[in-house]
């Protein structure tokens, strides 16, 4: 079946490349809002102002550790394709799997 893909996200490669990119640009937004908290807990603005940038900070934090699971979900779902469409290839049997499949066909 040949499937022509029509938006970014009509595959888990994609997906997880966005995922990926969003990661990345959620990380700079952390560390600039750190600065920003750094920066006003030194200058005399309102404590109101300093609470928001800390709750942006957690809000922004939450969402990584989202991302991070989706990269995980995405991965196994990768996974998951490629065993079901037998897209990996077969694992090697190893000469103990087949010393030990060799007894049982001798023992019957």
């Amino acid at each position: 079946m040949d499937y022509k893909f029509e938006t970014p996200f009509d595959n888990v490669e994609s997906a997880q490349e966005y995922v990926t990119l969003l990661s990345q640009a959620l990380h700079e937004a952390v560390k600039d809002t750190e600065n920003d908290i750094c920066r006003e807990t030194n200058s005399p603005t309102s404590a109101r102002y300093r609470d928001a940038l800390r709750l942006v900070l957690y809000k922004l934090e939450k969402l990584e550790q989202h991302m991070k699971v989706s990269r995980r979900l995405l991965n196994d779902l990768r996974t998951l394709r490629r065993l079901l469409l037998e897209e990996r290839s077969q694992p090697a049997v190893s000469s103990h799997g087949a010393d030990s499949r060799a007894r049982r066909e001798k023992a019957s």
